[in-house]
């Protein structure tokens, strides 16, 4: 299942255009904050597809029933360019585990010939509970691959979520290939053009340089 949420309109689109704005860019805190914004229109989104239970509550005037999520996600980001788009995540599903996997790519000789490397990775069990993974960038689809197969040693999720704003049809193919049946991919837009170095374009640079500066 494949969810395209800049194909509906929604303010989603508007600051999906002010992250891609190279002018706009120049405002780093302003960027981060639009990914933060982002993340919480994606933790709205995903919310509607969880497990619910019915729970009272006492009001100053009685008592109401209310559906409420059943458990809470784990939230898991590949650092660091997926951080804001965590911290909106989070921001929703407040009562959400956190994981974080540290990938990033190795490049050889040849710099349009790299490999993706995952040197670290924290995380609780996601033993039968919906694994939420956030990266805003899905080119090659590899990075999430290997991020999802580093969650697995901490256990089997019950579900996949998998969140990036901006996407490649060679990426969405990718990790519609090698990602297990259970698994639901958010996109924000996808791109039609992946270059030689794997940058998605038009995309919007890199999510990382432009959130905390360049490495």
């Amino acid at each position: 299942m494949i969810h395209v949420l800049g194909k509906s309109n929604s303010l989603f689109n508007q600051f999906l255009k002010e992250v891609r704005s190279e002018k706009i860019q120049q405002d780093r805190a302003r960027f981060r904050l639009n990914m933060e914004r982002l993340g919480e229109i994606f933790a709205y989104e995903v919310s509607k597809s969880l497990d619910y239970d019915e729970e009272s509550v006492i009001t100053p005037l009685g008592e109401a029933n209310m559906s409420v999520p059943g458990s809470f996600p784990i939230l898991a980001t590949i650092l660091r360019a997926g951080l804001p788009m965590h911290q909106g995540m989070l921001r929703y599903f407040d009562q959400a585990d956190s994981a974080f996997v540290s990938a990033y790519r190795r490049h050889h000789k040849n710099d349009d010939d790299f490999t993706v490397e995952v040197e670290y990775m924290s995380s609780p069990s996601v033993e039968d509970r919906d694994l939420i993974i956030v990266d805003p960038m899905l080119a090659t689809g590899s990075s999430m691959v290997l991020a999802h197969k580093a969650l697995l040693r901490k256990g089997k999720p019950k579900h996949n979520h998998i969140v990036a704003l901006i996407a490649s049809h060679e990426g969405v193919a990718f990790v519609r290939k090698n990602l297990p049946s259970n698994t639901t991919l958010w996109i924000g837009m996808i791109d039609d053009e992946l270059t030689a170095q794997a940058y998605i374009v038009p995309g919007l640079g890199d999510a990382g340089d432009l959130s905390y500066g360049s490495k």
